[in-house]
């Protein structure tokens, strides 16, 4: 009777672990239209922050349709367009890849004024893991209009500031080059920024590897983008 009730058991138990993955398997499966269009409206609500658009889970797509719909563009290193969508494009896995065999995501903003500003996306790595941003450049192709920067694990208080207002719009009116036309990117500095530096921002205080983080990643992205935008 001990070992046929011990067989029992661990038949039923066998048996509800089948049921129990085979139900959430389904879930997930069901769930997963939904958490991908979740994750569209969230990159389109940043992509128009860039640019100071503001927006939410109920006005994002209408807002983005408008202003920036399919004027999008994919390019190369050398940059010349290639075929592609800009919007499904991940930047995780661009960046893994040779740099020779990367292609860009650029998107172009068209605000209620009829300025065009070019938005370009950004990927990185923070002190805890990913982080990534957009932004936004004026017609002349090297002034910030706009930045917006996201993470998934900084410390609270410290390197997930870059989420924040105060950190973000120190960039707008930056340069990512210099006035001999050479690229120079935007560094987050420790220690204060000079009056009149151009090209740098004040790092976040308490938040030097994530600080860190974001001036090589506004590097090696916008790195990407340079001889489009030169040309």
């Amino acid at each position: 009777m001990d070992k046929q009730g011990n067989l029992y058991t661990v038949l039923y138990a066998v048996v509800m672990v089948i049921i129990v993955a085979a139900v959430l398997a389904f879930v997930s499966e069901s769930l997963k239209p939904l958490q991908n269009k979740n994750v569209e409206v969230a990159k389109k609500i940043d992509l128009l922050k860039s640019v100071g658009i503001q927006s939410d889970a109920t006005t994002a797509e209408g807002l983005y349709e408008k202003h920036i719909g399919n004027n999008t563009k994919v390019i190369n290193m050398s940059g010349s367009e290639v075929d592609g969508n800009a919007f499904d494009i991940d930047m995780a896995k661009e960046l893994r890849k040779d740099v020779k065999d990367r292609n860009y995501p650029l998107y172009i903003c068209k605000l209620a004024n009829g300025d065009e500003k070019i938005i370009i996306p950004l990927r990185g790595v923070g002190l805890w893991g990913p982080i990534w941003g957009y932004i936004s450049l004026d017609s002349d192709k090297s002034t910030v209009y706009g930045a917006t920067f996201d993470h998934k694990g900084e410390t609270p208080g410290l390197g997930a500031e870059i989420s924040k207002e105060f950190f973000q719009t120190p960039f707008k009116g930056k340069s990512i080059f210099d006035k001999s036309g050479s690229f120079t990117s935007i560094a987050v500095l420790k220690g204060g920024v000079a009056a009149g530096n151009a090209h740098a921002v004040d790092a976040i205080t308490g938040g030097t590897i994530t600080s860190n983080g974001v001036t090589d990643m506004l590097k090696e992205c916008l790195a990407g983008y340079e001889k489009y935008l030169k040309n």
